[in-house]
């Protein structure tokens, strides 16, 4: 397990579709917004200073999933509660709960990978064991 981060959100008229509902990606897109927010609330630099001092450039997305339990609306302030629920020696799970005050809207998962440009290329990824000084700050 890990710390626990609230990434706030106003849902704005633009991000809802003809019948005022939320469109589904905009979730994921707060979803990663969050991830972001997770590392910097936990003190973790910007990635582009990480690619500056360590070469790590982010952490792509591999995969994810969501469920959608209630539907939100413009004007609806929304927090996304996001914490690492697995770490592996690669990649880590993020769990991210979206609520409306104590209402769950929707839960997902998402698996990232902590990479690196191999040699300098920028046309290529190459994954990285989770660093010890980010787990640490995390946890």
């Amino acid at each position: 397990m890990s710390k626990t981060t609230v990434y706030e959100v106003k849902v704005m008229f633009g991000d809802c579709d003809p019948a005022g509902i939320v469109f589904f990606p905009n979730f994921s897109k707060w979803m990663d917004a969050s991830s972001l927010d997770f590392f910097m609330q936990c003190g973790i630099p910007p990635w582009r200073e990480l690619k500056k001092t360590h070469g790590i450039i982010g952490t792509p997305l591999l995969e994810i999933h969501t469920k959608f339990f209630k539907p939100a609306t413009y004007g609806d302030t929304l927090r996304v509660h996001t914490h690492v629920q697995e770490w592996r020696e690669k990649v880590i799970v993020q769990k991210h709960v979206v609520q409306r005050g104590e209402l769950v809207l929707c839960e997902g998962l998402e698996t990232r990978a902590f990479v690196i440009h191999p040699d300098g290329d920028p046309d290529r990824l190459k994954a990285i064991p989770v660093p010890d000084f980010i787990k640490e700050k995390c946890l």
